[in-house]
């Protein structure tokens, strides 16, 4: 008779899986609170302490550490040496080891969790009885992953499960132990230092893509445990999303999560904004996004911060856009966009937890920092020309230092009252993104006579200023810094324009 051991935290579907197991003529030997559910459901079960001679002790810190259990988990069949060693000791083989461990992630995922409570779920004997399997997996199954239950059981009323099948279960075993060591690794970090010596990183792969940015090249979606992440996606109509459509989306969303209050829409194209504004419905907010660049609007992301309805989902009717996203869809909104078949709609959280690290990939390596927030806080701003803003241009501003935040470095951003009219980004020199956020305006029709300016670093020389004042440009925000913040200071002046110093950067590399 082929024998089981049953040992399960998250206790989802064990109880038809070893009623499958018992139909199909294995003995179940289970542990504590495994075993009593098992029992109380029917299932004939053989307590641990049964084959170990030796009660569970210590609170259950000690129960499955003995060698009746490791040596019938580790044993090889088609070794006479172990045959024999079983044999003189009285042992029997284990073929089947399903286990899943106790809930660390969960437990330190509350903030008030007590030290004792997070030490008392970290899994010993879990954990080993997990590795042993998966050392010897050609003869002793591993299951950690209550997902495979109905397979498992398929396979073993067929007969034999073959190579492959066991390879990738001990392959599973090994991912989920590091991942759970990788978290107890990060709990007891230190959290004097924010960025520790060393970092583990697991994350689970949830989608296999068609291509990566090129047909080319293989790709996949990986996501972390991080809470109101990409992992929280849900696609509610469309082809499937892409790897571009993906980094995409996660811009859109970045750029939307500057306002809380205000309902706002950005327009994406190759992960940077084409078009943002705020307004008092979707359907505002979206009509000013798209004629931010109404050229390259077309194939582009949409983004909302907040809950899309019917007529948003109408004022989108004639543009061809790869993706919408929002937080959530009106049920007539959905049955809008549901008559463009390929239409990628997608529900994403926009605001996501801001204790985390950033990690931009490099060869052979990581470069990390602290994620990237935008604060709104004007505390150290100031005004160094001699004319200060009006109230209109001083809100003006304050979009336009949200906005400009969101786009890739050099980066300028021309906006009247709150939406942008012309966007520079990307460029190789401060004046060149002057120059090409101008140019942008001028293309879609805009007058950038009275409008304002911001710049997401500091102007090295005082070009940047003049080209802004022969566009009529009256107020511009930066960070300042330059070694020629007064030469800067000094043009503005020249032109009669105002300008606000942040003394804050807002690169996006």
């Amino acid at each position: 008779m082929p024998r089981a051991l049953i040992s399960v935290s998250d206790k989802r579907g064990i109880v038809p899986f070893a009623e499958g197991l018992v139909r199909l003529g294995w003995e179940i030997v289970s542990t504590g609170g495994t075993a009593s559910l098992l029992r109380e459901s029917g299932v004939p079960v053989m307590p641990v302490d049964q084959v170990t001679g030796f009660p569970e002790m210590l609170d259950g810190r000690v129960k499955t550490l003995h060698p009746a259990v490791h040596a019938g988990i580790l044993a090889r069949p088609d070794r006479p040496e172990h045959v024999r060693q079983l044999e003189e000791h009285r042992l029997a083989r284990f073929d089947l080891v399903v286990v899943n461990l106790y809930p660390f992630q969960a437990t330190i995922a509350d903030p008030a969790v007590h030290f004792e409570d997070a030490i008392e779920n970290i899994d010993v004997g879990g954990p080993t009885m997990l590795r042993s399997a998966a050392k010897n997996f050609e003869f002793t199954l591993p299951v950690v992953d209550p997902k495979d239950y109905p397979r498992i059981l398929e396979l073993l009323s067929r007969g034999e499960i073959g190579f492959e099948t066991r390879r990738e279960c001990a392959a599973k075993v090994f991912a989920h132990t590091a991942e759970y060591d990788s978290a107890i690794a990060g709990y007891f970090t230190p959290r004097h230092d924010s960025l520790p010596a060393r970092i583990s990183c697991s994350m689970e792969r949830r989608q296999v893509l068609r291509y990566g940015e090129n047909p080319q090249q293989r790709a996949a979606l990986y996501v972390t445990e991080e809470p109101r992440g990409i992992g929280d996606l849900a696609q509610r109509q469309g082809k499937e999303l892409s790897f571009n459509n993906l980094l995409d989306i996660d811009a859109a969303t970045q750029a939307v999560s500057n306002w809380d209050k205000r309902v706002a829409c950005a327009i994406i194209k190759h992960t940077t904004p084409c078009g943002l504004a705020l307004g008092r419905t979707t359907t505002e907010a979206f009509t000013l996004a798209r004629a931010t660049d109404p050229v390259s609007a077309f194939g582009s992301v949409i983004a909302f911060n907040t809950v899309v309805d019917r007529a948003a989902a109408d004022a989108m009717a004639d543009l061809f856009v790869e993706v919408v996203v929002a937080p959530a869809f009106h049920a007539d909104a959905l049955a809008r966009f549901a008559e463009k078949k390929n239409l990628r709609v997608v529900e994403l959280p926009v605001k996501t937890s801001l204790e985390g690290l950033d990690w931009k990939k490099i060869r052979g390596g990581f470069l990390l920092q602290d994620q990237f927030t935008f604060s709104a806080d004007e505390t150290n701003w100031r005004i160094d020309t001699m004319r200060t803003p009006s109230p209109a241009e001083m809100n003006s501003l304050r979009f336009a230092w949200g906005a400009v935040s969101m786009v890739k470095s050099n980066a300028i951003l021309l906006a009247r009252d709150e939406w942008a009219i012309g966007i520079g980004a990307g460029q190789t020199s401060r004046v060149d993104a002057v120059f090409l956020g101008i140019h942008k305006a001028n293309q879609a029709g805009h007058a950038t006579a009275g409008a304002v300016l911001a710049s997401d670093g500091f102007f090295p020389f005082a070009d940047g200023v003049e080209e802004a004042a022969r566009a009529g440009i009256t107020a511009i925000i930066q960070p300042g810094g330059s070694v020629r913040d007064q030469e800067v200071v000094e043009a503005a002046n020249k032109h009669g324009m105002a300008m606000v110093m942040t003394g804050a950067r807002m690169f996006r590399h």
